[in-house]
């Protein structure tokens, strides 16, 4: 079960050893377990600290708050308790075994069994422990899976999948984050056969999987599998007509340009930009305001000419909605391509706006009232005529300048 020895600098985290001490003491165990594991080996960066223990949620929570320690019920029923200690939050859940699962949640038992409590989880990659002084422990084989990229189900993937459908998501939100080459064999025959089960999850949980999924270095692989597999489709059925090969374009074009992953922008080559459509997609999948308003905001927004002048651009930019023209302008280039003569005048176009500030128009209605306008439908009217010889001037018109210019009101 020892696998060797885990090197890390956050292992020796004075915070962490004392919750490892506090929670291993007087009979019990505790280990890291996860995510943070599996990122080291891999040399990627570790953001959260999962451990595992031995103690009943009841005795960990007595435990943190007799020694002073900041604790949290965040699923008490679960086993789950936060502990917060020097500004850092550590998930601490006691060792458990499913007892029922219904597709969705599961009733849990707790156990002292580190063997049983790797084996009701997903992946092997996900199942490694270590303890306070770096020494892993291996209970299904996790660090060879680590070491080949390999996403595997623990045990039979139609168990682990019919424990609870999200799984599927998983499966590919993994392979895209952490596989290579093809995905497993019969967790992708698995995942195909019972991608039905999919219907009956949240749509808050598939979001937000297929968020992490998009957020990828690259998901492009991972998406053509989902396809492959038909899981695509029934996730995310506006996909199905219009394909995805426009995924491989943007990550062509965020390679060559150095953009960041943007899991909204991916989510717009997947689908037809239509109003009508991203709103569908919105309702079904309950998307917050800010991600709504920003796919309809662009499935309304017209390209931007290549061979357009600047000052047009930043009156363009002004009078319009400078998020979605600039997400117009990244799906126009990596659909061109960046060796497209085109793309690379929309490229310098796109780092104008990223330099451009937006200039404040120096009038208001008090300016105005103050040459005699009353409040009501005249003043916008001339508020509005001025900010347009405004516009027109490339901005350049100061307020002495347009005061001069304020006809009498009448």
């Amino acid at each position: 079960m020892s696998a060797g020895r885990l090197e890390a600098s956050w292992l020796n985290d004075a915070g962490l050893q004392r919750l490892l001490a506090l929670l291993g003491a007087d009979g019990e165990e505790a280990r890291i377990v996860g995510g943070a594991i599996r990122n080291t080996l891999l040399g990627q960066p570790v953001t959260d600290i999962d451990i595992a223990t031995t103690s009943e949620p009841g005795e960990t929570m007595r435990r943190l708050q007799a020694a002073g320690v900041k604790a949290v019920d965040t699923g008490m029923e679960h086993g789950t308790v936060t502990a917060v200690i020097d500004g850092h939050g550590y998930e601490i859940t006691t060792l458990r075994e499913d007892t029922e699962t219904d597709g969705r949640r599961a009733v849990v038992r707790f156990g002292r069994s580190w063997q049983h409590d790797a084996e009701r989880r997903d992946f092997t990659i996900n199942a490694l422990y270590a303890d306070a002084d770096g020494t892993l422990r291996d209970p299904v084989g996790g660090r060879a899976d680590i070491e080949g990229r390999l996403v595997r189900f623990i045990g039979d993937p139609e168990q682990r999948i019919r424990e609870d459908y999200l799984r599927i998501l998983r499966f590919f939100r993994f392979f895209a984050w952490y596989g290579h080459g093809r995905p497993d064999a019969d967790g992708l025959k698995a995942c195909a056969r019972l991608k039905e089960g999919l219907a009956g999850l949240s749509a808050e949980r598939i979001w937000t999987e297929m968020r992490k999924l998009l957020a990828a270095p690259d998901p492009s692989r991972a998406l053509l599998w989902m396809r492959q597999a038909g899981v695509l489709s029934l996730v995310l059925p506006e996909s199905e007509k219009w394909g995805i090969d426009g995924i491989h374009g943007l990550m062509a074009a965020e390679q060559a340009l150095g953009w960041p992953a943007d899991a909204v922008l991916r989510l717009m080559v997947l689908i037809p930009l239509r109003k009508e459509v991203v709103q569908g997609l919105a309702e079904r999948w309950k998307l917050g305001s800010r991600v709504r308003d920003r796919l309809v905001a662009v499935s309304q927004a017209h390209g931007v000419a290549p061979d357009m002048a600047t000052g047009d651009f930043e009156r363009l930019l002004y009078q319009g909605n400078p998020q979605a023209i600039t997400d117009r302008m990244r799906l126009d280039i990596a659909a061109l391509g960046t060796d497209d003569v085109g793309a690379q005048s929309l490229v310098r176009l796109l780092d104008h706006a990223g330099s451009w500030t937006r200039p404040s128009f120096p009038l208001s209605g008090r300016d105005l009232m103050a040459l005699g306008f009353d409040s009501g439908p005249a003043l916008g009217d001339a508020l509005r005529t001025l900010e347009k010889r405004w516009i027109d001037s490339g901005f350049s018109l100061d307020r002495d300048r347009l005061l001069a210019d304020v006809p009498a009101p009448e």
